[in-house]
């Protein structure tokens, strides 16, 4: 009697086990080398790269599929090239390009509702790719200089780029009615703004101004901008924290990242972390942060509860897009 209520135990533990096994997900850090032209690929939980792949001409932003099977690489060059770059992850390989026709100059990138959102500076536009149709299915012009990053609201209604060379944040709104159709408000923010990010609860926009150092915050709902001097010149830039407590501001122009708390919108702290920095990717579970140093040809691993650089991953030289991927 014994033998067999084991057997039936293990006959019915297996199942879950084998369920449990197979749920595990696979985080990947994504690293860009922009001298290189590579994509590495990193295990968060060692630091180590597990895999390295060609990602195309200057390859400045990445962004993965919500399954964390692909990674698309925008090629920018300055408005030169045209050209978005796939990479199987899985596979370690690239799977070819998308050519993007006139929309020259693919910078930000964003991925919902099971497409690939772009900017195009030389177009002054931002655009959609299906990967289920392998077609660009909706283009809309911003009218603004230097359209650079773009966020896309989960629902698909509402898109927000920021604007470089005007100094604006674009808000790209879909109206109800008939037929298709959409509202764009050029909200006026400061010199160089790049950099920038939505709250998690999506009622405000924090767009850093490299030029003169302040954040532009943005109401949503009414498009009201505030100004917040937060000494942050040559911001390059600026990402929220998964609960929305912390904004992290990096710069180009000085050694530090900072920290900001999004609460009272006061300095929390400055942390070193090389002679400048680029991009900026936090972990789902808000507990680490990584910096692209870029002059240093590294990136650091800031502890977000201590507020220290715990480590460092040399992923070749210049390194700058940064992509979390959960397969």
């Amino acid at each position: 009697m014994k033998t067999l209520l084991s057997s039936l135990l293990v006959v019915a533990v297996l199942p879950s086990a084998i369920h449990a096994q197979s749920s595990t997900a696979v985080q990947r850090l994504l690293i860009l080398s922009k001298a290189e032209r590579m994509l590495s690929i990193v295990d968060p939980a060692t630091l180590k790269i597990v895999g390295r792949v060609p990602a195309g001409p200057d390859p400045h932003e990445v962004v993965t599929s919500s399954d964390g099977k692909l990674a698309y690489v925008s090629n920018y060059g300055g408005g030169t090239y045209n050209t978005l770059t796939i990479i199987d992850l899985a596979g370690q390989r690239s799977l070819g390009t998308v050519d993007l026709g006139a929309l020259r100059g693919p910078h930000g990138l964003d991925f919902a509702g099971g497409k690939v959102w772009f900017t195009s500076e030389v177009a002054k536009a931002v655009g959609s790719y299906d990967p289920a149709t392998k077609t660009i299915d909706w283009v809309h012009g911003t009218g603004q200089s230097g359209t650079h990053m773009i966020y896309v609201f989960r629902d698909l209604s509402r898109v927000v780029t920021t604007n470089v060379g005007s100094g604006t944040v674009s808000f790209i709104e879909k109206r109800a009615g008939p037929r298709p159709d959409w509202n764009v408000v050029a909200v006026p923010a400061s010199g160089r703004v790049e950099g920038f990010d939505v709250s998690p609860d999506g009622k405000e926009v924090w767009a850093a101004n490299a030029q003169d150092g302040t954040i532009t915050i943005i109401d949503v709902a009414s498009k009201t901008p505030t100004s917040l001097a937060a000494n942050v010149r040559g911001a390059n830039r600026l990402k929220f924290t998964p609960d929305g407590k912390l904004v992290l501001v990096s710069t180009l122009g000085g050694p530090d990242l900072t920290i900001i708390r999004a609460s009272d919108r006061r300095e929390v702290k400055r942390i070193p972390v090389g002679r400048g920095a680029a991009g900026i990717q936090i972990q789902p579970d808000g507990a680490r942060a990584y910096i692209a140093c870029s002059p240093d040809d590294n990136v650091a691993v800031v502890d977000l509860k201590s507020f220290a650089v715990v480590g460092r991953i040399d992923a070749g030289k210049n390194p700058d897009g940064l992509a979390w991927a959960v397969r």
